[in-house]
């Protein structure tokens, strides 16, 4: 009889304990914070100066990189922190692991994108750049890396585009400098 306490005890208890791990490996849904971010480059837009933009942009890091839960977050600061401490391969398998869990998080994509370009390998950089921009169009740094990835790979005329996107976003992006004067412009000169 006690044996059959304990299995009818169990049972639950084990179907419990072989659905964690499917639940364990899904990501909460990532929240819709387009109106923040474009109420960020609205305000960037209007920045009197790069001092006064360096907060926005912070704010946009702040936005960009809240995962949707702990188990992303914990995933997303490691790949973070191996990046920062030059193990590119990898911040490259963490980032992996993190777009597993979180497909439709677009900061997975794009910093495992950079990890991938610090790597120099750039085919699947801009393929992962491209991934995050369908998921956050407005990705300022995911566009400015698409650029120095499409310059990188000689596709400077593409990368022109994709950068002036980005700096009508937020016009204080480092990356204006690579920025070359509108073919129809008289002077021809970097800006």
């Amino acid at each position: 009889m006690a044996h059959f306490r304990l299995a009818r005890l169990s049972a639950p208890l084990l179907c419990l304990a072989l659905a964690t791990p499917a639940l364990a490996e899904t990501c909460a849904p990532v929240r819709d914070r387009s109106t923040d971010i474009a109420a960020i480059h609205e305000r960037l837009q209007a920045a009197p100066s790069e001092a006064a933009a360096r907060p926005l942009t912070i704010a946009l890091w702040q936005v960009w990189t809240e995962a949707p839960d702990a188990a992303a977050q914990e995933l997303l600061d490691r790949g973070m922190a191996q990046r920062q401490s030059y193990d590119f391969a990898g911040a490259v398998e963490t980032f992996t692991a993190l777009i597993a869990l979180c497909p439709d998080y677009a900061e997975g994509w794009n910093q495992r994108a950079f990890a991938r370009f610090l790597q120099e390998d750039y085919e699947p950089a801009l393929g992962d750049l491209d991934e995050a921009l369908a998921r956050s169009p407005t990705h300022t740094a995911a566009m400015s890396g698409k650029a120095l990835t499409l310059i990188r790979m000689g596709r400077a005329l593409q990368a022109q585009s994709v950068l002036r996107e980005a700096v009508a976003l937020n016009p204080w992006l480092p990356e204006r400098v690579y920025l070359a004067a509108p073919p129809d412009d008289p002077k021809g000169q970097e800006l």
